[in-house]
């Protein structure tokens, strides 16, 4: 019988890869959600009985336990941007990630890979960053050989980050940058999905890889490059880091009072904390290279679903190619 292994948050934006390469090596794939009927598109990803959504609360020990039954081998991908309810840093990133590695610990499952994210930090001003952190050490306390993996921001197809950006530019002729001069290291998707099946199939040697793409950019460059893409001329405002603050402080409090019925979309005071560090991959990090993976650039794979956001969409190009030829 092939081997099984339970992907928690296996229905995510990198979740969903993961899914599709390990059923593509030929592994049964069990995808720990807490909406088992909104995963149901996860299942064509594989054979037919091959790859099964199934419920979980990582918030709950019986919960986890029963995702967890029978597998040789577990990969954590669940992870929050903004607290909502429940839903808190703490909860998800460091007691969720604690009691999946406790219990698979207990299961006697000794393979497990960790999702987290470049600028985890105990000692960070971010909650984001510092639970990350405390997440990577609780995986780490109770399977010691555990593959963490970091990734930068990552991109593809189903992106909260090029998407979000380039849809605004349809309604605003402005894009409003926080932390402009940030640098970021875009991996893409699927980049981090390879690196996570070398881990479950026991390709990759235990530790902490730091994953990032071959362009370091600024924030503010990563909007430019988009606007190339999707053929728009947009100003790119960077805005000064205490109007970010004061920003976010009102969309936070506007959560608070309404008891999360309104919920801040828009950037949180974590986020712009985030948003004024670096977030790249460390000097003498292990990354893609100890792994043997040629990382994608943006270049290559950002026309491929950000055409849509053009103006006259697919057609944009020859558009503009015939623009060219009446002139």
């Amino acid at each position: 019988m092939s081997k099984l292994v339970t992907i928690y948050g296996g229905s995510g934006f990198v979740g969903r890869y993961i899914v599709r390469r390990m059923a593509k090596a030929g592994w049964r794939v069990r995808v720990a959600v807490r909406r088992p009927n909104e995963a149901i598109f996860v299942r064509p990803y594989g054979a037919v009985g091959q790859v099964e959504p199934v419920f979980c609360n990582i918030r709950d020990d019986a919960s986890v336990r029963a995702a967890m039954q029978g597998a040789d081998a577990v990969v954590n991908c669940v992870g929050i941007l903004a607290e909502t309810g429940k839903s808190t840093f703490e909860a998800i990133q460091s007691d969720g990630a604690e009691r999946i590695a406790r219990i698979a610990a207990a299961e006697g499952i000794s393979r497990m890979v960790h999702i987290s994210a470049i600028g985890a930090d105990s000692e960070s001003a971010s909650e984001y960053a510092q639970t990350k952190a405390m997440g990577e050490a609780a995986v780490l306390k109770h399977v010691p050989n555990a593959v963490i993996l970091r990734p930068s921001i990552v991109f593809g197809p189903e992106d909260e980050f090029f998407n979000r950006f380039a849809g605004m530019t349809r309604l605003s002729p402005v894009v409003p940058v926080i932390g402009a001069d940030t640098l970021f290291q875009p991996v893409y998707v699927d980049d981090v999905a390879h690196a996570a099946e070398m881990a479950v199939v026991g390709d990759a040697p235990a530790g902490v890889y730091e994953l990032g793409g071959p362009d370091v950019e600024s924030f503010r460059a990563l909007m430019k490059r988009m606007l190339d893409v999707v053929h728009r001329r947009r100003l790119v405002l960077a805005v000064p880091m205490f109007a970010a603050k004061i920003m976010a402080f009102a969309f936070d409090i506007l959560q608070s009072v309404t008891l999360g019925l309104v919920k801040n979309g828009v950037v949180t005071r974590d986020q712009v904390k985030n948003l004024g560090n670096d977030n790249v991959v460390a000097e003498g990090a292990k990354g893609f290279d100890t792994l043997g993976i040629a990382p994608v650039s943006m270049s290559s794979v950002l026309p491929d679903y950000l055409w849509r956001f053009r103006p006259s969409g697919q057609y944009d190009d020859i558009m503009a190619s015939a623009k060219d030829l009446r002139s």
